[in-house]
Order: C-alpha cells, then structure tokens, then sequence
C-alpha cells in the first residue's frame, strides 16, 4: 500500500479537500500514477502560509504515520500567482525527509487553466514541467471545475 501526504497552499487553509479526496478515489491528475494500487492518505495540511513553514516541520509528522510521497496540492500551482517557493519545497522535502515530491493532486480546473494559459504562466518547459501531472483532457477540466 502506497502512503501519500497532501500539503495544500496556505491561501485555501480552509479547502475541505474535496476535489483532491476526489481525485485520489479516482486515480485522477496526479494520483493516475497510482491506479491499480493502494493507497492511504495519512496526512493532509496547510503549507502555512508564506513562506511556508510547515513545510519545514509537517513532512515529519507525515513520514512518521509512513508516508512515502508527499504530493504538492494543485493549488499551489493553479492559485495567482502560483507559489513562489514551489521550487525550494520540491527540492527541501526529498534533502531533509528522504520522501518523494510529486507536484499536484487534482486535475487543473477549466478555469484555472483558461485564466493562465491567457496568462503564459505554464508557457515555459518549466512551467510545463510543474502541471505534467494535472494537465488533463478538457471534460475532465471541466468536472473539476
């Protein structure tokens, strides 16, 4: 059984995590790599908020109650502007905790992507890089809208 934690932007502290439980039911965005398979959520928070010090302490807690991956929630990629220290969080988690970072949890929504495909903010191989796992076809965008 694969054991994943869920680190979500501090802007939406008081998301339910609806669309990202949907999304791990249904092996969808990012959770797809784990279709056929097991999982167990064993911990789910906030990043903080800016500049995301729990980021520094929450991998811990969740490595404890075994988690293997953490997964970046999709809001801190599809919020305006998108995290600023996305970056520093992919490479911090892996150097301190040994755990694997995936970035997203649930399908980009249709508006989310209209808004910053207008705004290039996913134009560069970079960028491009960071949605690879949440850039699903367009019906599915729009059901997580």
């Amino acid at each position: 059984m694969k054991k994943i934690g869920i680190i979500i932007c501090g802007r939406y502290h008081n998301c339910a995590g609806g669309k990202c439980l949907r999304s791990l039911r249904q092996r969808e965005g990012a959770f797809a790599r784990y279709q056929g398979e097991e999982v167990e959520l064993v911990g789910y928070t906030s990043c903080g908020g800016c500049p995301g010090g729990n980021v520094e302490y929450a991998p811990a807690e969740m490595n404890k109650n075994g988690a293997e991956v953490i997964h970046l929630a999709t809001g801190l990629v599809v919020g305006y502007p998108p995290c600023p220290r996305l970056s520093a969080f992919c490479q911090f988690i892996p150097a301190k905790y040994g755990l694997e970072v995936v970035v997203g949890t649930h399908p980009i929504p249709q508006n989310y992507y209209l808004t910053h495909s207008e705004l290039g903010t996913w134009r560069s191989p970079a960028g491009r890089e960071l949605i690879k796992e949440v850039i699903t076809d367009e019906a599915t965008r729009k059901a997580y809208d």
